[in-house]
């Protein structure tokens, strides 16, 4: 492929860029801060009306992080010495007005296109330039093309005969209206066990007439300890934060804990016994990533954390039949090889009268109708269906895109017909110039994200400094390089219990990858 001349009306709204950020979640606002001041210059685009990314669109009832504050933020002394979370586990609000507050710290608005959608990107081969054009009408150029688009950018959707049939309100969880519907009274349908859904369950029946929850795999939740700070009150002192947020940077997950340094069965029953008590009191991830060094590793040790979580749950739970769909005496996957979502009431809200389960696995759904879904037992009527069914993980916000690299090659074919491939999780062979976050092959679902979001936008400005200094046109990743990477991702992977869990999550949270260190597999031009 050749040089792409742009020409007609669009030729003369033309932005040359150094960078082009998509997306105004954590990653992408960072690294348009980042970038800035390495003096590039840099636009960011966002589909958005406002920053937050995923916590932009998350507004259905009851969605919070799952990451307990101080954490779930960015380690600029210049925010946190001027926030104050509210909660321990900040709800979307509290979400939203932080990005604002960064917005506005970091001046970020006057480099921002938002309600911006990004609809293509091609590497012109002559002038070593990426052409990006967006839905209305816009065109970029730009030598390096940053599609920070995280990992729930695309939605999924069920593919039940007749979902379109429905009269009553469907809505999918990340787009829910910003003007919220009455849900008081009404017979709500959530579809989905994943946090999302125990999210939107176990608030929704609080206000539902009649609340029935679609199950396909239980979601083995452990239970949040919220708190909320009055004015004065944080997490941590303020002189504590700075040291804080480099033990997360150096931490396997990004946090500042990580796991007992032991093995499960160096302890006898009595001793597992105190120290899963004083994890799950936690109320927080460390029943699961501060655990046993063995517990993702061995089946019988992680047996043993899920016969503690099992004993625990069932015995908040009154019916005999719910108990076993909710906590099966048998492990349905290994605990913690999918991401474990914290609830609150979500297991005790099965003993409503007026709230039901349903797994699809005994009773499958057949078809929606105008008024409800039919499942092989009965058809139930609804006047909300809610679909908690998640996202194309991880390459959805990607192959949404039609971007093509060297020789035209589809980001999008490529990934159909080999899977979703990377060098390090964060570029493409094939691809130059073009670098990203949360991507397959990276710690994505298993790192928390502000801590990911910085140390990749850190790389990937590193990685922009030594081309600028070298003088170099660009830098690709070669195919040997990502298949070694592929590879080697696999084979820790397979040394876990990760790959039992059957998630679309990306199988490398337990690389020890320091991401200001790897060198090599690319080639420079």
């Amino acid at each position: 492929m050749g040089s792409i001349e742009v020409t007609g009306p669009e030729a003369t709204h033309v932005e040359e860029l150094d960078a082009l950020v998509i997306g105004g979640g954590f990653s992408g606002v960072y690294q348009l801060k980042k970038l800035r001041e390495e003096g590039y210059k840099v636009k960011l685009v966002e589909a958005g009306s406002g920053y937050g990314g995923i916590w932009y669109w998350n507004r259905y009832p009851g969605a919070r992080v799952d990451s307990h504050a101080p954490h779930y933020q960015f380690s600029d002394p210049n925010l946190w010495k001027n926030w104050h979370w509210k909660q321990r586990y900040p709800d979307h609000n509290e979400l939203r007005a932080y990005f604002e507050f960064v917005g506005e710290k970091w001046d970020l608005k006057k480099d921002t296109y938002f309600e911006t959608y990004v609809t293509s990107a091609t590497w012109d081969e002559k002038q070593y330039k990426w052409i990006i054009k967006t839905k209305d009408g816009r065109t970029f150029k730009s030598k390096f093309f940053l599609p920070h688009t995280g990992i729930a950018a695309s939605r999924s959707f069920p593919d039940w005969k007749g979902i379109g049939t429905f009269k009553g309100l469907m809505v999918h969880s990340s787009y829910w209206p910003h003007e919220q519907p009455d849900l008081k009274g009404k017979k709500i349908a959530v579809v989905g066990t994943g946090s999302t859904g125990v999210q939107l369950s176990q608030t929704v029946a609080d206000i539902a007439g009649e609340l029935v929850v679609f199950q396909r795999t239980p979601a083995l939740p452990l239970h949040m300890r919220q708190v909320n700070y009055g004015p004065g009150e944080q997490p941590k002192p303020q002189s504590a934060l700075g040291d804080f947020f480099q033990t997360c940077f150096k931490g396997r997950w990004g946090f500042d804990f990580d796991f007992v340094p032991k093995q499960t069965f160096e302890d006898n029953e009595a001793q597992r016994r105190a120290v899963y008590e004083t994890l799950w009191e936690a109320g927080d991830f460390t029943y699961w990533l501060g655990s046993y060094t063995d517990m993702l590793l061995s089946e019988e040790a992680n047996n043993e954390a899920y016969k503690f979580w099992r004993e625990k749950t069932r015995a908040r739970i009154n019916d005999p039949r719910v108990k076993e769909l909710l906590a099966p005496e048998k492990p349905p996957y290994p605990f913690g090889s999918k991401r474990v979502p914290l609830e609150v009431s979500y297991i005790d809200m099965f003993n409503r009268p007026n709230v039901h389960l349903v797994d699809v696995n005994e009773t499958p759904v057949v078809e929606v109708t105008e008024g409800g879904i039919r499942t092989t037992e009965k058809l139930w009527d609804f006047d909300v269906i809610i679909l908690a069914t998640g996202f194309d993980a991880v390459t959805g916000g990607l192959t949404t895109i039609d971007i093509r690299g060297i020789d035209g090659q589809s980001l999008k074919t490529k990934f159909d017909k080999r899977g979703p491939t990377t060098y390090c999780g964060i570029t493409v062979a094939g691809f130059p110039n073009m670098f990203f976050s949360s991507g397959p092959q990276a710690p994505t679902a298993f790192c928390n994200g502000p801590t990911c979001s910085e140390l990749q936008g850190d790389w990937i400005a590193n990685t922009m400094n030594h081309i600028r200094d070298a003088k170099l046109s660009s830098i690709v990743a070669d195919e040997k390089s990502e298949n070694e990477w592929i590879d080697h991702v696999e084979a820790v992977a397979s040394m876990t219990l990760v790959p039992k869990g059957r998630s679309v999550s990306d199988l490398s949270p337990f690389l020890s990858y320091d991401w200001r260190k790897q060198e090599g597999g690319v080639s420079v031009s």
